[in-house]
């Protein structure tokens, strides 16, 4: 499909990027992935698929019947392919913004602002990733799996959900050569008491560099134990309710840890990704 985009340039604060782009996108499919969860695919223009993983778009959804949602909805980035012209986003329907977007159909015109704030970053010396995440969290990480398996990076990834049928990204991790391990509540293998020794011994066989993590309080709390005890680095992406996106509204301000003291940092424009150990619940 070609798509015919209408596409602005939006100046952002110094320090975040150059630009973004507000572009009109078309919809090439909206389908459901399992029984909570939707794929939206976008036949998108160049000048939004300049991304980074961990980066974020907000898109302006389509009123469902009787809702008129106000604000643009934060999304964190799935998949982006600018050989493809390809933006994919993964998100669950809960309010309605996403009750929106699950209206959208093939052909439909989309509108998107992006890509907005600070991704994932990579050093050399991270050669052996861990990817620790829950839910919706699992889709903000598929694009920095993809980036480390183009970078010859070792994965392992562990996928947290209520239960196995619902672990997002399983798949798709797999096909980048990750190391890929299910947890769920069913079974209480997801609770941190079970992660931890189970991380422990990936970490005493000298297979962890650095983690990842995003979408759940209590990992964020393991992790951040286990990089102290084992002067591990990380990054997290912080979920946080946006209105502006750009950092002018200071909606999104969360506190963080910084050189034994606390400063507020606004999670659109200095984040969404934060150092592991800076983040604070």
């Amino acid at each position: 499909m070609t798509h015919s985009p209408t596409v602005m340039s939006v100046p952002v604060p110094q320090g975040l990027r150059a630009r973004c782009s507000e572009a009109t996108c078309r919809v090439v499919s909206n389908t459901p992935v399992n029984g909570e969860y939707r794929l939206l695919v976008l036949d998108a223009p160049p000048e939004v698929l300049d991304c980074q993983p961990g980066q974020f778009f907000q898109l302006l959804c389509p009123a469902p019947e009787n809702e008129h949602p106000f604000l643009r909805r934060p999304m964190s980035i799935y998949g982006y392919d600018r050989r493809a012209g390809r933006l994919e986003f993964l998100y669950k329907v809960t309010g309605a913004g996403t009750r929106g977007l699950a209206t959208l159909r093939t052909g439909d015109a989309f509108n998107v602002l992006g890509p907005l704030g600070h991704g994932f970053s990579m050093p050399d010396t991270w050669q052996n990733l861990m990817l620790v995440a829950r839910g919706v969290g699992l889709a903000t990480l598929a694009p920095l799996a993809r980036l480390a398996h183009e970078k010859g990076r070792k994965l392992t990834a562990i996928c947290s959900a209520r239960r196995a049928d619902l672990a997002m990204s399983v798949a798709l991790f797999e096909s980048f050569g990750a190391e890929v391990i299910v947890v769920h509540d069913e079974d209480a293998s997801s609770t941190p008491e079970a992660l931890r020794p189970l991380i422990e011994a990936r970490i005493a066989q000298g297979t962890v560099d650095a983690f990842y993590t995003c979408g759940s309080a209590r990992l964020l709390r393991l992790l951040q134990t286990l990089a102290t005890t084992h002067g591990i680095p990380g990054e997290v992406a912080m979920e946080q309710q946006m209105a502006c996106g750009l950092g002018m509204c200071q909606a999104c301000v969360r506190s963080f840890r910084v050189g034994g003291e606390v400063i507020q940092r606004r999670v659109c424009r200095e984040g969404p990704v934060f150092p592991i150990s800076e983040a604070m619940e």
